[in-house]
């Protein structure tokens, strides 16, 4: 597996030779450094660590400080672990956007935007009453009946009801790499991905 950790910039489309039209998201891609390398015989597993975003060495605990030293690097903001990592770099190596290339088959994992506190109808597609309801106002967007009489007598885990409703970790697969400028360490890929602009996603092949 190939991946690599980025910021989000924002939304854009691009037109090709034959004039198409593709919407897609341009990501900050690394550059990222390898702080450690995980294996079986020191861990149990296999894994590589890589972190990116510089952070301020006062920001940092000295424990931070002391582990990204041995890779001969400054503090970071962000660490990720990959497992089963097809990238052969040895600790304090760079990785950048040269790890894929255009037309690759990628999937995104970013955090969705935050929406607050929601109602069923929105958090959960309900319709809510809809016609009349002889005279009681304000039941357009109720949940309706949510438990069961003297059987049960509580209402069940699990029940959809409103509630806080976005700030999920959320991957989103089937994506291509279209355009890769390298100079910019940007990334264009098709479609959207889930979270705010600035918002820190990771790439994975």
């Amino acid at each position: 597996m190939k991946s690599i950790i980025g910021k989000k910039v924002g939304m854009t489309s691009i037109f090709d030779t034959t004039g198409k039209q593709t919407a897609g998201t341009i990501i900050e891609a690394g550059p990222c450094v390898i702080t450690q390398k995980k294996t079986v015989e020191t861990d149990g597993y296999n894994a590589l660590q890589i972190a990116f975003g510089d952070k301020k060495e006062k920001h940092s605990i000295k424990s931070e400080v002391n582990h990204f030293a041995k890779a001969q690097t400054s503090p970071k903001k962000f660490v990720q672990e990959i497992r089963n990592s097809e990238i052969d770099k040895s600790v304090g190596e760079t990785i950048t956007v040269d790890i894929f290339t255009e037309g690759d088959k990628v999937e995104v994992v970013g955090t969705s935007k935050g929406k607050g506190f929601q109602g069923v109808v929105k958090r959960h597609g309900f319709s809510g009453v809809g016609g009349q309801s002889h005279g009681k106002h304000d039941r357009s967007r109720a949940p309706g009946s949510i438990g069961n009489s003297s059987d049960a007598s509580r209402v069940f885990k699990g029940m959809r009801m409103a509630g806080r409703m976005g700030g999920d970790r959320v991957k989103t697969k089937g994506l291509k790499v279209v355009k890769i400028f390298p100079e910019k360490n940007y990334i264009l890929i098709s479609g959207s991905i889930p979270g705010h602009n600035g918002s820190i996603v990771l790439i994975q092949k």
